[in-house]
């Protein structure tokens, strides 16, 4: 399953704001993308609770992981480059 670390460039981290925006693109994905703060628990990344739940702050690192199949590089490329902006200012 491939995997990244992520340092969340979002300022306050992902609040509400940022969070609904990253959950509406992992929604979009075409695999299942989990995320977790490093050593904690993978949560499903298309839950705007669940991605709330982990109280991420600005630049904290998070794990992304994708699960096996076609396009799951990509999906990461593209939530990790949002992942990495500051969604706040957008």
């Amino acid at each position: 399953m491939p995997e990244r670390k992520v340092k969340v460039g979002s300022s306050v981290g992902l609040h509400a704001r940022p969070a609904t925006i990253f959950t509406q693109a992992a929604a979009k994905q075409p695999v299942k993308v989990t995320i977790a703060k490093t050593g904690g628990n993978p949560v499903d990344a298309r839950s705007v609770l669940f991605v709330l739940g982990l109280d991420v702050r600005g630049g904290d690192e998070v794990v992304l992981t994708a699960a096996d199949g076609e396009g799951a590089e990509a999906a990461l490329d593209e939530l990790e480059a949002l992942l990495q902006r500051d969604l706040d200012k957008e």
